[in-house]
Order: C-alpha cells, then structure tokens, then sequence
C-alpha cells in the first residue's frame, strides 16, 4: 500500500480504511515512514480531522505496533489516566488504595513537560525508585503487590512514541484526534479490562476552557468503549492546585498525608475518591459508587493502602522505611521564603499557569523533555481561593535552592491572583461525568 496515496487521502479530508491506518501506522514503528511523511500525517489530521471510526482504528493500530500486555490475576486490571494538572498526584494515592480492594494496577505513566507535572517526576523524589523496569519485573510487582507505576517501556506503542515527537515539533499537539489515540494505545497496550480519565478544566490544565475538555473527554471514552476497554471520565476543575503543594517530593508529602489518614488536602482526597469509585463499579470490584466509597475508605483507615504503597516503592529500588521516615528521604529545599499577600480581600483566582511556571523557574520543571530536575523544590501550605486574606498574610511557602531564585520567582506569582471585597461564585470540582452509556 503505497503511503503517498494514503497521505493524499488525508489531504482531501476522505475516510482512511481500517488497512490504511494500520499500513501507516507500521511504517512509523519500522522506519518505513519518513519525518516529512509522519509530519503530513499529523498537520491533514490537525486541520481535517478524523472519524469516530478511524479514531478507532488509529487508536487500535498504534496500540497493536509494540507489546501487548495479557494477564492471569485473581482480580480485573484496571488504571486511571489524568491529562495532568498541578498538584495532581491522585495516581500515588489510586493504585495502591485500589490495589487493596482487590484490583490490579499497571500504572504506566510519564514525565512532566510544561506547566503541568509527571508522576514519574514526583515518585523519583523517592531515593532509590526505578520508573524504568523491564517487562519481567513489571509484571512481578504487579502481580506481587498489586500495583506499580513505571514508564512506558521501548516497546510500548513505538508508533505512538515517532508521531508525538513529530506532533511536538509540527505545533499539532493540541489536536484532539491525535491526543486521544496517543493517550489509549499506550494504556490499551497494558491489557486493561477497565478504565477511568481524569480530564481537567481550568488555568492549571493542559486544556483551560470546558468545551474543549468536554470534546476530548468524549472522545477518549467514545474510542475506548469501542477499542473495548469499558471506561469513563471525570472533567474536574483544575482552576487552582488539587494539593495544597506543587513540586515533586512536596506532593509526595501530600499523597503520604492521605495514605495515612491524616487530616487535610480535601480536594485531593475527594477527586481521588471520585476516580476510584467509579472505576471500582464499573469493574465489578463493589457493587456500586457508594459501596466503592466506603471499601476506599476503609483501605485508608485501616492503613492497607499505604502498606501497598510501600511495598511498590521498595519493590521498585526505594527505602522499606519510607512511610515511616519519609521526613529522612525525602529531599529538602535549602531556602523557603513566606511568599505574602500584596492586598486584603477574597481570593478570586489563583493562575494555574502562572504557578506551573512558577515550578519551572524554580528547577522542578522542564520545558524540555532533557532537562534534570531538582525534586525538592516548589510551593507548599498554598492558600485556596475564595479564602479571606489581608495584606501581609502568607499565601504559600517558595522552597527554593537558593534565595535569589525565591525571591525572582515571588516576582512571577504577583501575576497570578486576583482579589476582591466579595466571595467568588463556588465552582464545583466535579464538573461533569462522562459515561460509556451515553
């Protein structure tokens, strides 16, 4: 089948046969298709767009171009994706809580690039972690524990692995079509029976305005369902930090805070909770969302879940004593600086973006996929919005490397928050649900 024909059919917009996709789809894993060829693909597809169908059939054919994982456990597998926010560590309190009410978790995920952090990132806080395992040794913690949450290995989607670096180059990584099948042909290729997406909203996401989260939320549980993985998602708010800390060993903190039952970060404990009830039902691990609830709850009270969450981490490299002494192993900025508020009033917006940037100055984020990162950077004890401030009041913690940085990067956050004489208009974490039923 000859590519220049395929990618002529592109051009004019027609419909792709399932051979098609599938042809083009190989020739991006074996070399077969150039750069300029995989980049053509990419900008017909961006202005174009694709059919529910051959969404499908991209979805499927990339999955389909490395390993395919299959399982024989005494319980579903099961995993959460999130198309990643501030503050959002729902996945290191998620597997291991889900992994006690009886699930199987092959947690693959990625690093951070841009605003918004990675998990690999915040876990490789964790002295001694390997995100990076071969297959064998996956599937034995998984298997062992319950759970891991590693990096997608080489042979996972490479058809997916050739277009994203040329999306990334050719300005078509916003491109719906594209997002969805990269998203699932690497979560397919795990073996998953069900999934749930976290898709979020707001000025610390990767998609700031609703309708267009909506439309990819949509898309990803539509090509799914019909790649037969039976998921759904949640658009959740992400207009201000989930945790009360943003960085990589500081959300560590917030997770452990969880997993320990311990007081506080409400917006993380109620979106993860969310998450895994609805995957618990729709997997046949509880009967229902609120049943799901409660086994959650209970995972946590009784300190299952962070038994297992210490387990995966000393399985995979990390200290046996972390949930113990995570104050020992964990890295500690050398300078924290009370970054304050400049007027008094309600808290009407917290710019997401801002303090993702904010992340990067600091050295806890990247801009490129090459960048090393120091995890024991960022902003903690982050005030929340529509909270009554005066002026003077500390608003967050910076905790830097070193005092100038702090104090450049206590300049940037000016930027980010408005004030005002009255309350702002609540808005809801939970936005809306989107089901396979639908």
């Amino acid at each position: 089948m000859n590519i220049r024909n395929i990618l002529a059919k592109v051009r004019k917009g027609a419909a792709l046969s399932a051979g098609e996709i599938r042809t083009f789809s190989n020739g991006l894993a074996d070399g077969s298709v150039s750069d300029v060829q995989a980049a053509a693909f990419s900008m017909a597809v961006c202005i174009h767009g694709l059919s529910e169908e051959e969404r499908i059939g991209l979805t499927l054919s990339m999955r389909d171009s490395g390993e395919i994982r299959s399982w024989d456990l005494p319980g579903p597998v099961i995993d959460k994706h999130s198309t990643g926010g501030i503050g959002d560590n729902t996945s290191l309190i998620l597997a291991p809580a889900l992994a006690a009410c009886g699930g199987f978790v092959p947690m693959v995920s990625g690093r951070g690039l841009g605003h918004t952090g990675g998990t690999l990132d915040k876990l490789e806080s964790i002295p001694g972690y390997q995100a990076e395992v071969s297959t064998e040794r996956f599937e034995q913690v998984v298997g062992g524990v319950g759970c891991a949450i590693i990096g997608a290995g080489k042979g996972i989607a490479p058809a997916d692995k050739r277009l994203y670096a040329i999306r990334d180059f050719t300005g078509t990584v916003d491109s719906i079509d594209l997002i969805t099948s990269s998203i699932l042909s690497k979560k397919l290729a795990a073996g998953l029976q069900a999934l749930v997406l976290d898709v979020k909203v707001g000025s610390g996401a990767f998609l700031s305005k609703f309708d267009e989260a909506q439309a990819l939320a949509q898309s990803l549980v539509r090509v799914a369902n019909g790649a037969g993985c039976r998921t759904m998602a949640l658009l959740t708010d992400m207009n201000e930090p989930l945790a009360e800390s943003v960085g990589n060993a500081l959300e560590v903190k917030s997770a452990l805070k969880i997993l320990r039952n311990e007081p506080g970060e409400e917006r993380l404990r109620k979106v993860s909770l969310a998450l895994g009830s609805k995957l618990m039902a729709s997997s046949g691990l509880a009967e229902n969302e609120r049943s799901a609830e409660k086994k959650l709850l209970e995972s946590l009270a009784t300190g299952r879940a962070a038994e297992i969450f210490g387990k995966m981490v000393t399985e995979l490299g990390g200290p046996a004593d972390l949930l113990e002494k995570s104050e020992k192993y964990l890295p500690k900025p050398k300078v924290i600086l009370e970054y304050q508020a400049k007027s008094s009033g309600f808290i009407t917006e917290s710019d997401g973006r801002i303090l993702g940037e904010a992340l990067i100055e600091l050295g806890g984020g990247r801009r490129k996929f090459d960048e090393s990162l120091d995890h024991s950077v960022g902003l903690d004890r982050i005030v929340r919005l529509d909270s009554s401030v005066k002026a003077g009041d500390s608003l967050m913690r910076i905790c830097a490397a070193d005092e100038n940085t702090a104090r450049r990067v206590a300049s940037l956050l000016d930027k980010a928050f408005v004030f005002s004489d009255q309350p702002m208009k609540s808005s809801e974490l939970i936005m809306q649900t989107i089901s396979y039923d639908q």
